[in-house]
């Protein structure tokens, strides 16, 4: 009987190349699911009469999602790549349906965040003031209806590719990604309004945090080898701290955040931090898999047993 072959590479050679991508893109992924979080919340403390975390959403959305673009476009090299893009709208490609779902959004965004700003001015010109006055409402509700795309297209995006630690988790990664981009929004949430009016950010990031925490550990589990740079190297080290970081956040805004001003602030930083650890984790993991091809042919072989084995 022949023995079972043993695992081998052409020279040590990756089967995969790993993505040319750099820290703009994990910046990219965080940034894009802050500001959808928090036009999320924008909206509904909008429709509550809370104010100030009305301002802090929209502000943040309109900040994270200009940051997002503008780290996109950096990875891209320049603007034009960008709008080449929006030649065409391909359903199938997450990358061109991410690309309008981004475009249609940031001004709406941006509106809504421009209305908070001029609000702050001593003086602004009263014609502006209405304008801003009569869009910020319909931008923000507009800019929340395209939240839950924005947060969810780029966990498909990652898994849509080759890469083999991206690839595997595809059922779970998108639900990681909102979840985490609900913690980061409440977290920030919770930064910047007052403890009487931010309510609703507390319980947007916790739950966040348990739907990111859990979906993590789901993934993990149905990713099989290919879960195992998560929990080596540059990438198990963000993912411990992006857990730490998130239990540490979730305890503090369930037992203190609502007390104290202080307190609610600090959970609201680990959150926003956990949440930023999670993207940077599962982006290095996704480029060390890539590099090793253990991660590619060891998937596909038990791949093509399973289906030799159900033919049998």
């Amino acid at each position: 009987m022949v023995p079972e072959a043993a695992f081998t590479s052409y020279y040590g050679r990756p089967v995969v190349k790993p993505s040319p991508w750099e820290n703009d893109i994990p910046a990219y992924l965080f940034l894009g699911g802050l500001a959808a979080g928090s036009s999320l919340l924008a909206a509904g403390a909008d429709l509550s009469n809370r104010p100030d975390l009305r301002r802090i959403g929209r502000i943040g959305a309109m900040l994270s999602a200009g940051a997002s673009l503008a780290a996109l476009v950096h990875d891209l090299g320049k603007p034009s790549r960008f709008i080449n893009m929006l030649r065409v709208a391909k359903p199938t490609s997450p990358m061109s349906m991410g690309t309008w779902i981004l475009t249609a959004y940031a001004p709406m965004a941006g509106l809504a965040g421009a209305a908070e700003l001029a609000a702050l001015l001593p003086r602004r010109p009263a014609a502006l003031d209405r304008l801003l006055g009569l869009g910020a409402r319909p931008a923000g509700l507009v800019a929340a209806a395209l939240a839950p795309a924005l947060a969810s297209y780029t966990g498909v995006l990652l898994s849509d590719t080759a890469t083999p630690s991206w690839h595997e988790g595809h059922r779970e990664l998108p639900f990681v990604f909102v979840g985490s981009a609900a913690a980061a929004a409440g977290g920030l949430g919770m930064l910047g309004a007052p403890v009487e009016q931010a309510g609703p950010a507390r319980r947007l990031a916790v739950g966040g945090a348990m739907l990111e925490l859990a979906m993590e550990r789901k993934m993990e589990g149905s990713m099989g080898i290919t879960a195992e740079p998560l929990h080596s190297g540059r990438a198990g080290g963000l993912l411990r701290a992006s857990r730490a970081l998130s239990v540490g956040g979730t305890l503090g805004a369930v037992l203190l955040a609502g007390r104290s001003r202080a307190l609610a602030r600090l959970s609201g930083v680990a959150l926003l931090a956990g949440s930023a650890c999670v993207r940077f984790a599962i982006f290095e993991a996704g480029q060390e898999s890539a590099r090793d091809p253990r991660y590619t042919v060891v998937p596909q072989r038990e791949r093509l047993a399973r289906r030799s084995h159900v033919s049998a």
